[in-house]
């Protein structure tokens, strides 16, 4: 055992230490990226007693394994996957204490693409503009391979003893907060107008989700709607969660890790859930788009944002009584 806590990793595949983007970056040209379902990810560092912006694993498709030097306290949200300690499974969205040297694996079901996991005290990992997230535009960040090896700030001794379970632990989350929607809610782009009653496809229309997903975005193939209007279209900034639409037969829905720009017609936007769900999405999976507006859109996020400040501060004195 080391002096330092460490988390071993005995096997990744697609798999880095984020947070929750880089703020600063587009100001300078970068992309924000950062975990893809943020709430995944705040809830995770939130179960655990971390700040919502705290390193944490972001592992995709594939399971991971892991081992830490010392006690540790983590948790794993995101898509449905019952981590096991020593072979033996374990709720996941719940705390769960780890002994010194157990093997904790996670797997990804194929309900979802993205599993969370953090670790009470975070990682020490390299930074850029105050974030961890990967860049692969300018080659940085932490990938997690096997055999990565990644130091802790801190363990968390006063919970070695006990196994903390969603009974001892009710911090109400719902149980169907890592279900994966296949309707994802969008408000109107702002070149909406310019596909006039086409528009209309975008709602009445499925689409199937293809093979082409990464950090930047996914494209989904299916009726794609066309600008009813002539003329170039300038380019110019984008949001995350901005859908356009190239010529061709698919539809881009832009990720965190999107250029700043672009110069396709952004038609709609999806809401701050609609892109957790889309971060979830796999191929092959048929989705639907809902129209929704601003205010509700609004409203569902400070829904969100209430439950995980409730989780955070139910973890936080519940970790407290136990020191």
């Amino acid at each position: 055992m080391t002096d330092r806590p460490e988390l071993h990793v005995d096997s990744a595949t697609v798999c880095v230490v984020t947070d929750l983007g880089r703020l600063a970056g587009p100001a300078r040209g970068l992309a924000v990226n950062g975990a893809l379902d943020q709430f995944a990810a705040r809830a995770a560092n939130a179960l655990v007693g971390n700040a919502p912006a705290d390193p944490l694993i972001e592992a995709t498709g594939f399971g991971v394994t892991l081992r830490p030097s010392h006690d540790v306290l983590m948790s794993v949200t995101g898509a449905p996957a019952e981590p096991a300690v020593d072979g033996r499974a374990y709720p996941a969205w719940a705390p769960l204490s780890v002994r010194a040297g157990e093997t904790v694996r996670i797997g990804v079901s194929e309900a979802g693409l993205r599993v969370y996991v953090a670790v009470h005290g975070s990682f020490d990992v390299p930074r850029l503009m105050g974030s961890c997230a990967p860049d692969s535009m300018i080659g940085f960040g932490t990938q997690v391979t096997s055999g990565t090896v990644l130091p802790l700030l801190r363990s968390h001794p006063p919970l070695v003893n006990r196994r903390f379970g969603a009974t001892v632990f009710d911090f109400g989350i719902p149980r169907d907060v890592g279900r994966v929607s296949s309707v994802l809610d969008v408000i109107d782009g702002p070149d909406a107008a310019e596909f006039g009653t086409g528009l209309q496809r975008l709602y009445d229309s499925p689409y199937t989700v293809t093979p082409r997903i990464n950090h930047v975005g996914l494209r989904v193939a299916g009726a794609v709607p066309r600008r009813s209007v002539t003329g170039e279209v300038l380019s110019r900034g984008v949001p995350i969660g901005a859908i356009e639409a190239p010529t061709g037969d698919e539809l881009l829905i832009l990720m965190r890790g999107r250029g700043i720009t672009a110069g396709y017609p952004v038609l709609a936007v999806l809401t701050s859930r609609a892109l957790d769900h889309a971060a979830q999405l796999r191929p092959g999976q048929t989705i639907r788009f809902h129209r929704t507006t601003a205010s509700a859109a609004t409203a569902a996020y400070l829904e969100r944002r209430r439950l995980l400040d409730r989780i955070a501060l139910r973890a936080r004195t519940a970790f407290a009584a136990l020191v």
